[in-house]
This record gives C-alpha cells, structure tokens and sequence, in this order.
C-alpha cells in the first residue's frame, strides 16, 4: 500500500510540474495534482509513530 501511494504522489507532483510548463496552465488541475499529493502524505505520515512518547509507568 505504501508503495502504491508512492507512485501516486510522484505522478500527481509530474502532473502538477507538466501543467505549469504548458502555454496555458490549468489552475484546476494543478490544485488537483497538489491536494492528492497532500492527502497521500498525510496517509503515509499517518503510520509515522510520535517521537515523544512518554512512560508514565516510572
């Protein structure tokens, strides 16, 4: 699963990249390209334990 949304960050970054070099860049899918790029870090950084965990047990 995480390579999968890997490759689908990857594509929508190039998308977003591709469409600004273009004549006439395409604001909606650029923001398109960018919010599925967004969610796909949010998914991956999800499983990213917190680096602070405390033990209360002392």
């Amino acid at each position: 699963m995480k390579k999968f949304f890997f490759l689908i960050m990857i594509a929508a970054i190039f998308v977003a990249f591709y469409e600004q070099n273009t004549a006439n860049p395409n604001i909606i899918i650029t923001c398109l390209a960018l919010v599925v790029f967004i969610f796909g870090m949010i998914k991956l950084s999800a499983k990213i334990p917190p680096k602070d965990t405390k033990d209360e047990s002392n």
